[in-house]
């Protein structure tokens, strides 16, 4: 969030956005990290109650018109972004303050064809109170001709309702009893939620049953930054649905997965490149392994610019990691030679713990990423037992907390972490040693998403204990 001082605010103009109503939590994340992308200085109002996301208005302050523009084209969750001239809770206030702000729209008085639009949100308003609104807008004197398809310009009017739905009325009880008014001019339209429609799962060639809903990848894909020239990494790719969007926003993608099969599929052509083709974006995906990251094979660090991934938690998909249930006191071998059978040797594999898989995560993403670079992950959490520490106990040194927004499902959710490079110095890779983390951490804290899948399998009953033997639904 980008709050600036008044000799910066005085050369900005301010903007009325309007968002999507859904992801609420992410659009101001969203916002920012576009905003970081290209450069833009964005003026956040100061009064908390201006900055109520469960709401789809905002006023913000930009330097131009252009970053307006860019910003609508990027976000995924921005519907319009308007030149703001005015806002009241009732039309007498607006009307006033547009007076006030003649300099804003008196140069389109002469020639400049327009029409006006009248929204209601949480209602909708009577044509015939439509064009009352609109007339009684006429003191503007606008001489220019009235275009209802391809205007030179657009003067939006939003009124604001009370939250109604799922009670029973009709369709236009209560009109005239809004919270607010918006006025300004259009300046830019969201052209970036078509994305989520050309994302679709159901309309891809290759996906599986944890794939990620387009909108969600996208919007993980504008936390990374993703841009031409920048390299990008999914320890747990899956299926491929954050490859896609970070490559179709420029980025080079490589992937990696312990199961194989899952970005390969059943054809000739693995399904991950194949679906990456669908799009146009086969040529930036740089390659895709087979391997445990705990095992990885990268043997420098420093060569992402960003990790993005959604770990496997127990739900539909377990995480597994080399290794087995129950030691036999002999190490794993990496092949067998001379097979009766001659077939290739499966090395056994074990449950990966969720908190310890993030905290795991953290680590290898400091090694990993340039400075600078962003670690953007989902985290399951349990929502009447979670906590800002829960995630503050996965940092480590040299790694900061950029965002931190809840897709809420009731009893349980899960949060988009952004997590930030803030250092330069050299970190060794880490062992992703069960006793070597415990013996770091500072604390005893247990983390609410610690045995999430177990808690999940039992309803979140906070009087059972978890247990080793509960299934897994895939």
């Amino acid at each position: 969030m980008l709050i600036l001082g008044d000799d910066v605010r005085s050369s900005e103009a301010e903007y009325l956005f309007v968002f999507a109503q859904a992801h609420e939590e992410f659009r101001i994340p969203e916002l920012c990290s576009v905003a970081e992308l290209y450069g833009i200085h964005v003026t956040f109002p100061e009064e908390p109650e201006l900055l109520d996301v469960s709401r789809p208005f905002m006023v913000l302050g930009l330097k131009s018109e252009q970053d307006a523009i860019k910003l609508a084209s990027r976000c995924i969750l921005i519907k319009s972004v308007h030149e703001f001239y005015a806002k009241g809770k009732t039309y007498e206030e607006v009307h006033e303050q547009t007076r006030q702000q003649s300099g804003l729209w008196s140069r389109h008085i002469p020639d400049t064809s327009f029409r006006f639009n009248v929204e209601g949100y949480n209602h909708s308003i009577p044509q015939r109170r439509q064009r009352d609104v609109v007339e009684s807008f006429s003191f503007m004197a606008l001489l220019g001709k009235i275009e209802m398809k391809n205007p030179d310009i657009t003067f939006s009017v939003f009124e604001e309702y009370p939250y109604k739905r799922g009670v029973t009325r009709d369709k236009h009880e209560g009109d005239g009893q809004f919270l607010q008014i918006y006025f300004g001019r259009l300046v830019a339209e969201g052209t970036a939620r078509r994305l989520i429609k050309m994302f679709d799962v159901k309309k891809r060639s290759y996906y599986g049953n944890t794939s990620m809903e387009a909108e969600i990848s996208l919007l993980m894909a504008n936390q990374t930054l993703a841009a031409p020239g920048k390299l990008i990494y999914d320890p747990f790719v899956g299926t491929g649905s954050m490859v896609y969007t970070t490559a179709y926003f420029g980025a080079y993608v490589y992937g990696s997965d312990i199961d194989g099969r899952q970005m390969r599929g059943k054809d000739k052509v693995p399904g991950i490149i194949r679906a990456a083709s669908q799009y146009g974006v086969a040529g930036r995906v740089m390659d895709l392994c087979t391997f445990d990251v705990t095992r990885n094979p990268w043997r420098c660090g420093e060569l992402f610019d960003a990790i993005i991934t959604d770990p496997p938690y127990g739900v539909r998909a377990g995480a597994k990691r080399l290794g087995r249930k129950k030691p036999t006191g002999h190490p794993i071998q990496p092949h067998m030679e001379n097979r009766p059978d001659d077939q290739p040797y499966i090395p056994p594999m074990k449950p990966y713990e969720l908190s310890a898989l993030a905290v795991d995560l953290v680590l290898f993403a400091r090694y990993m990423l340039r400075p600078g670079g962003r670690l953007v992950f989902f985290l399951p959490t349990v929502t009447d037992e979670y906590t800002d520490v829960d995630v503050e106990t996965m940092l480590c040194p040299g790694m900061e907390v950029v965002a931190n927004s809840l897709q809420d499902f009731g009893s349980w959710g899960r949060r988009l972490i952004t997590i930030r490079k803030v250092t330069s110095e050299k970190f060794p890779p880490p062992s992703f040693d069960p006793a070597a983390r415990l013996a770091e951490q500072q604390s005893s804290y247990v983390p609410a998403h610690k045995d999430f899948r177990q808690k999940y399998f039992q309803g979140f009953k906070k009087d059972t204990s978890p247990t080793d033997d509960i299934a897994v639904t895939s």
